[in-house]
């Protein structure tokens, strides 16, 4: 039975740990062809021999979202080589927590720079293909940071800034067949959410009982929940839904 991204090419943003993975993991196992770019060069080459060990057709490089040019190289790269590019998947994404009067101008603007500029250039980047193509699903993975949380003033901002661009990419874009819809994450288990217990000084299985115990469903998340959710929005079928943010938390909120 063909998977229900077969024929399709589906581009992930730091796509090679934790929610990135298992994005490119599920579309390589849904029939897509899968492409994505890092800067982690030894965590790309990892899951590029993982993917190809298994059969699945693979495009990767590293490569920055804050710089136009490498991005769009990269794409160029993938529509040559795959013949399109029909989904993408904004993921990259970096944490520098703080509390704001300790936040310096590079927690700020690093953390601007990754989510907010690397998402407009790989969107930019796809979009040239999308309307030629008259067909596109681009996916902004947002979090529940965006509606506010103590010490991520930039990363909520950022969060929450992704969601205003979904829309406007939403209204933008819909005309060509092309939706924009958002996926915010709650507390999922990766190694950004390691980092964060390092930086508050507790084990990371501290970290993740504390979370549970306020997480509805009583458990934390993994990178496959987030998967099915992209999965759901890069849908053929899925045409009607357009400009949304759906929380994937756990509950109504984190």
């Amino acid at each position: 039975m063909a998977g229900r991204f077969e024929g399709r090419v589906a581009f992930v943003t730091g796509g090679s740990r934790g929610i990135g993975k298992g994005i490119v993991q599920l579309f390589a196992e849904d029939g897509a062809k899968v492409a994505f770019i890092d800067l982690n060069e030894e965590a790309l080459a990892e899951t590029t021999n993982e993917l190809r060990e298994k059969g699945y057709d693979v495009y990767s490089k590293v490569a920055n979202v804050t710089d136009s040019g490498q991005v769009d190289q990269a794409m160029k790269e993938v529509h040559d080589t795959f013949g399109s590019v029909d989904i993408l998947v904004n993921n990259a994404g970096v944490i520098r927590d703080n509390l704001l009067f300790k936040m310096s101008d590079s927690d700020w603007q690093t953390v601007m720079d990754v989510h907010l500029k690397g998402s407009f250039n790989a969107a930019k980047a796809a979009q040239k293909y999308m309307v030629e193509q008259k067909y596109g699903r681009i996916i902004n993975i947002s979090s529940t940071s965006a509606l506010g949380n103590r010490g991520q003033a930039n990363y909520a901002a950022a969060k929450a800034g992704l969601q205003g661009f979904t829309k406007t990419l939403a209204i933008e874009l819909g005309r060509y067949g092309i939706t924009a819809n958002s996926v915010a994450p709650g507390f999922i288990e990766t190694e950004m959410t390691k980092e964060t217990a390092a930086r508050i000084g507790i084990s990371f299985d501290d970290l993740i009982k504390h979370s549970v115990a306020g997480i509805p469903v009583g458990r934390s998340g993994k990178p496959a929940d987030i998967a099915n959710a992209v999965a759901f929005f890069a849908d053929e079928k899925s045409s009607f839904v357009n400009g949304q943010v759906i929380y994937v938390a756990g509950g109504p909120k984190n």
